[in-house]
């Protein structure tokens, strides 16, 4: 039996609105509600209460980055939201994953790659490339740990945990990871789990920009430091 999964779409374009429920509903994927600003989203999460969130992120009233910080979308019970954009905006980009997108897509993206998209974040999982992920934290993180605003005890973690999260934020896939560290991709997953759990994280993308902020990782290293 497959699992429902429900989805609010918001978006000022109508015609970008009919297409992506198309392709979602072709794909089994419900789609609850339509929304045609950022009010209107926040509204439309609250009363369809659903997994994931497509979210443009320049609407008129109330954008996509208010919008996400308003239901919640980093909060245990909140929502997936997966920003939308036209182009590559990456200040915007980075912005959102700072207020608990789960990562990003283009509005060109295949019909494939958006069920896909929907499903993973859906899952746990953070929709952003490794290089995307590293380049815009490497780009917009702020690298002064006694001015940043995100307070997270690392002492929580093992010396293997860190050594997993410090790779993670450089961009290393489970696979790369397991054979950087000569572990299986199930260890890979349960360290991940564990750091996520620790640190009070939703998911991958997060995790990235805890490791920036906090000076576990420096812009521009080539290698984790020790």
């Amino acid at each position: 039996m497959t699992e429902s999964l429900r989805v609010v779409v918001a978006d000022d374009q109508a015609l970008v609105r009919i297409g992506f429920r198309l392709i979602l509903e072709s794909e089994g994927i419900e789609v609850v509600a339509e929304a045609t600003n950022g009010v209107e989203a926040v509204d439309a999460v609250r009363r369809t209460r659903p997994d994931v969130v497509l979210m443009d992120i320049r609407m008129p009233e109330m954008d996509g980055l208010e919008a996400t910080r308003r239901i919640g979308a980093g909060e245990a019970d909140g929502p997936r939201v997966i920003i939308l954009t036209t182009f590559d905006l990456d200040q915007y980009v980075y912005a959102a994953l700072s207020a608990g997108a789960s990562g990003f897509l283009l509005k060109d993206v295949s019909p494939e790659h958006l069920a896909g998209a929907v499903r993973m974040v859906r899952s746990g999982d953070a929709l952003l490339a490794p290089a995307i992920t590293r380049r815009l934290v490497e780009r917009f993180a702020r690298r002064d740990a006694a001015t940043t605003a995100i307070h997270r005890d690392l002492a929580a973690l093992t010396p293997r945990e860190l050594e997993v999260m410090g790779l993670l934020a450089r961009g290393l896939s489970n696979a790369e990871l397991a054979g950087r560290l000569h572990l299986s991709e199930a260890t890979v997953k349960t360290h991940v789990a564990r750091i996520l759990a620790k640190l009070g994280l939703r998911d991958r993308a997060q995790a990235v920009i805890v490791a920036y902020e906090t000076g576990l990782v420096v812009a521009g290293e080539s290698e984790v430091a020790s």
